[in-house]
């Protein structure tokens, strides 16, 4: 009997112990931050973008706003941009299951019309996970989207199994697609686990 609570006594240590683990690791960062709430791009024309992301990535339409400029320095100091610039317009949608996405539409004095590459610092892009690569692959070479090359597929490392392949808007702003079905090499050495977006039902 007295080995029996000993036994539940240390299931139970080791419990809480786990419980402060999970606090300590909670604690770490800003306070109260849920994750990523929205991404935001500044593209060329806005209706055009509109469209791109609506009708051919699949997000969804929320609401539009603006014009927004200011007299004073309001935009340099809230917005890091050159003081007289001013947004045309600015779009929300919600990209599936993913974050939101915020898109731009500004003028600057000094704006600079050229899309950063991936080398570039403040290069980027936005990496949609597909369900079936090829598939996605083939849509999108049917409405004309510019595919970088063939899917390929991670064959060592942590990320072995992941497929992807790059492509670009019709403005210029890289993205890719992503898939791995059977789960990541990296799973199978921890118990952490990258934001996977969740299968549409």
């Amino acid at each position: 009997m007295r080995i029996k609570i000993l036994r539940v006594v240390a299931f139970a240590l080791l419990l809480m112990n786990h419980s402060v683990d999970m606090k300590a690791q909670n604690n770490k960062g800003i306070p109260g931050n849920r994750g990523i709430e929205h991404i935001g791009i500044t593209v060329p024309n806005l209706k055009e973008a509109v469209d791109f992301f609506e009708n051919i990535i699949g997000a969804e339409f929320l609401f539009e706003i603006g014009p927004f400029a200011s007299e004073d320095d309001w935009m340099k100091v809230h917005l890091n941009v050159h003081p007289s610039s001013k947004i045309n317009k600015a779009a929300f949608l919600k990209l599936i299951n993913g974050a939101n996405l915020e898109l731009f539409e500004y003028e600057a004095p000094d704006q600079v019309k050229e899309q950063p590459k991936n080398s570039d610092f403040g290069g980027h892009h936005i990496a949609l996970y597909v369900d079936n690569m090829n598939e996605a692959v083939e849509y999108l070479k049917s409405k004309g989207i510019q595919i970088n090359g063939e899917p390929m597929t991670m064959p060592e490392g942590p990320n072995a199994g992941v497929t992807w392949v790059y492509f670009l808007s019709p403005w210029g702003l890289q993205m890719e697609l992503v898939s791995y079905e059977n789960g990541q090499a990296y799973e199978n050495t921890t118990e952490k686990r990258a934001f996977t977006p969740e299968k549409l039902k």
